[in-house]
């Protein structure tokens, strides 16, 4: 049979040819792009300014386009930070970011972004459409430093370049825990001279003051470590030789060291010695330490303490509570006092709630509650340092941006709000658009980027902010003088986190200038 294709490709000499030489480059183009693909660096981009390092699957960057960071509770909210950045005309805002590890896998740090990606677009929406016009607009960029923060490094670097247009980079928020990673991060922002306001973190250690400021324009909307104990004590009116201390010994966690430091300086004159434990390096690592509880409580047993102070972070906490109720001396009151990473036991499925109902009562310096101002003004008197009627505007403005146009933006329910995470994000925001403001002199659309780091002193009298959880009145240092604390109680039963009382510092409301003395503790 004739093969009619040898006659047009194979029967000339210049056929042969020909096909030889097409055959040849096929080869040689196929050869090519094989050892291309094999080669060619992988695509580890996630969006614009985001993608994968070697050796993670975390998406790290900056991004201010609506990106989710792949973490699907916060579509919602980022969605909606980018609608709102896409409706700002160039050249006219300045931009804020928030620090944060997006892409957290522990359950309560999941939780705790999300609410502070609410809080902070909630106060970015109100400077941008219930300020009468005020300059600059706030443009909001996400930038995460991955798990535990370890991925802080190229992120900071990148908004180290930020500062100049198109960005307009004058305010870094967010930086949630206090921990070496985030410490870092503040160290090497402000040194670059870019201003930052925590939300969260309480450390004494991260922080400037009468010794020192190691972080030019930095400034804080929480209490520090040190004026959570004193409220706490002020509020519990707790005698040291019926308490002791549960306390971790692993160092370098500032949260944890600085709170240790705090209640021993509370406690002396106690009859006991600390009780000593010793978590993983990474605070989120159940380990062993709930069998070293378990010995610590019968310890406990032996005193007559009535009164436990903890040093140590949520999941800690959790498994000492769990214990206490599993304690031998059942017929024995306990009360459990520690810092604001209480508040992520409220939503904690492994938090054995039966304890609760067991003579074991934790209490925890919260940073903001819902019912703390409304509550207050429902009593016969009002006490300065804040206002129901603030924290009623801030809830309006939660139902607002929680619906179409400017959201959804997720749950903010009262429920959503007894973490304090919402409330404290929103006030740092607030913070640092009172501070970009402000610096924004006649005839100018932007302020200078060390302008806005220098207002931090002047926040105070009045001209402090009115924040939903209380007065934000800063000393030279930019903390919060005799901020106002919510002492909050687990429950067993929902909600599970109650608002108890409003303590102080300085064991009194702040006067009604809010201004800090000369010689401020």
């Amino acid at each position: 049979m004739r093969n009619p294709l040898r006659y047009r490709v194979w029967w000339t000499t210049r056929q042969k040819i020909v096909t030889s030489v097409v055959v040849g480059a096929l080869l040689v183009t196929s050869v090519w792009y094989g050892v291309g693909r094999l080669t060619a660096p992988e695509d580890r981009s996630c969006a614009a300014g985001v993608s994968r390092p070697q050796d993670s699957d975390e998406c790290i960057g900056v991004s201010g386009d609506g990106y989710d960071f792949e973490q699907p509770q916060l579509t919602s909210v980022a969605a909606a930070i980018g609608r709102e950045n896409r409706s700002l005309k160039a050249g006219g805002y300045a931009t804020v970011a928030l620090l944060l590890p997006l892409t957290s896998t522990d359950t309560s740090m999941r939780t705790k972004v999300l609410h502070e990606l609410q809080g902070a677009f909630a106060a970015q929406y109100r400077a941008n459409h219930h300020a009468n016009g005020q300059v600059p607009q706030i443009r909001v960029v996400l930038a995460n430093t991955g798990s535990n923060s370890l991925q802080w490094e190229p992120v900071v670097a990148r908004l180290r370049t930020m500062t100049d247009a198109p960005d307009q980079l004058r305010a870094v928020s967010g930086v949630a825990i206090s921990s070496t990673q985030n410490k870092a991060a503040v160290k090497r922002l402000t040194d670059a001279g870019i201003p930052v306001v925590g939300t969260t973190i309480t450390a004494d250690d991260i922080a400037n003051g009468p010794a020192g400021d190691p972080f030019p324009g930095l400034a804080r909307v929480s209490p520090t470590n040190r004026d959570e104990a004193r409220a706490l004590a002020s509020f519990g009116e707790v005698k040291a030789d019926r308490a002791l201390l549960v306390q971790d010994t692993r160092s370098g966690d500032h949260y944890t060291d600085t709170l240790k430091s705090a209640f021993s300086t509370l406690l002396k004159g106690s009859k006991y010695e600390p009780q000593l434990f010793t978590s993983r390096k990474d605070p989120y690592d159940e380990g062993t330490t709930a069998n070293t509880f378990e010995q610590i409580t019968h310890l406990i047993c032996d005193t007559d303490a009535d009164t436990v102070f903890f040093a140590g972070r949520h999941v800690q906490l959790r498994q000492f509570v769990n214990a206490l109720g599993a304690r031998g001396c059942q017929s024995r009151r306990f009360t459990v006092l520690t810092g604001d990473e209480g508040s992520y036991l409220g939503d904690d499925k492994k938090l054995d709630r039966d304890a609760l109902r067991r003579e074991v009562t934790v209490r925890y310096a919260s940073l903001a509650h819902p019912d703390a101002w409304p509550t207050v003004a429902a009593g016969k008197k009002q006490p300065t340092g804040g206002s129901a009627a603030d924290y009623r505007a801030f809830v309006d403005l939660l139902a607002e941006v929680g619906k179409k146009p400017a959201g959804p933006v997720g749950p903010t329910a009262h429920d959503d709000l007894t973490d304090g995470q919402v409330i404290i994000a929103h006030d740092a925001m607030t913070l640092a658009v009172a501070g970009i403001r402000r610096a924004t002199t006649d005839g100018k659309e932007l302020p200078g980027l060390e302008d806005v780091g220098g207002q931090w002193p002047r926040v105070k009298g009045s001209l402090r902010v009115r924040g939903a959880s209380g007065w934000i009145c800063l000393d030279n240092h930019g903390n919060p003088y005799n901020k106002a604390v919510p002492v909050v109680e687990l429950a067993p039963d929902a909600p599970h986190q109650r608002f108890a009382a409003l303590a102080w510092p300085e064991g009194k409301p702040p006067d009604a200038r809010c201004l800090p003395p000369s010689a401020a503790p």
